[in-house]
């Protein structure tokens, strides 16, 4: 306030000061004009720092939000590249659990072959003690050549249902790595998705 008060007073001052011829200023109006003059020039010296104090300021906070404009940038790029992992991870994901799904079909075709193969089995089995209860009674070789080719189809068989386990047992060590590798995926997925 006493700044306006100074800045108003300084043109009035100024008018009367040329106005007035420069011998018939008395020495206290002489006096008065001289420390108005110089509190002026200490307002302007004043306003002068302010002046460049702000000026400071100013750079000071254009550097602040240039540096959290970069950092709000590396934000932004690190949020993207979260979302693009989280796709990557969805889309593993889906693919896995289409694998476990042919898995699966594959896992009930052979489990439905071995059943066929076992029932092939037992009617094999049922037909070779037949032949040997009639084997029994006559030596008959007509049948002992029945006997032996259903032997060797009975070991054909046997062959064939243990080479038809091994491949169930292993698809069955497949299914279970392919679902601890889902539960993985899924637990990474449910970290990712927790706010940082």
């Amino acid at each position: 306030m006493l700044t306006l008060c100074l800045l108003c007073a300084l043109p009035v001052v100024a008018g009367l000061a040329s106005a007035a011829p420069v011998g018939s200023l008395e020495p206290a109006q002489h006096e008065e004009l001289t420390l108005l003059f110089h509190g002026a020039l200490q307002l302007g010296q004043a306003l002068n720092g302010v002046y460049k104090v702000t000026e400071a300021q100013l750079m000071e906070a254009r550097h602040s939000l240039g540096f959290y404009g970069h950092a709000l940038g590396l934000l932004g790029q690190e949020v993207s590249q979260g979302r693009d992992a989280a796709r990557e991870l969805q889309a593993s994901l889906l693919e896995m659990q289409m694998e476990e799904d042919d898995l699966k079909l594959q896992a009930e075709a052979t489990a439905q072959t071995l059943q066929e193969v076992a029932q092939g089995q037992q009617v094999l089995r049922e037909s070779m003690q037949q032949l040997e209860v009639r084997l029994r009674g006559t030596w008959l070789g007509h049948a002992r050549q029945e006997l032996e080719a259903l032997k060797d189809r009975a070991d054909k068989q046997s062959h064939i249902v243990w080479a038809l386990t091994g491949h169930v047992q292993r698809q069955r060590r497949e299914l279970l790595a392919q679902q601890h590798r889902l539960q993985q995926i899924q637990e990474r997925l449910h970290t990712a998705a927790l706010p940082a």
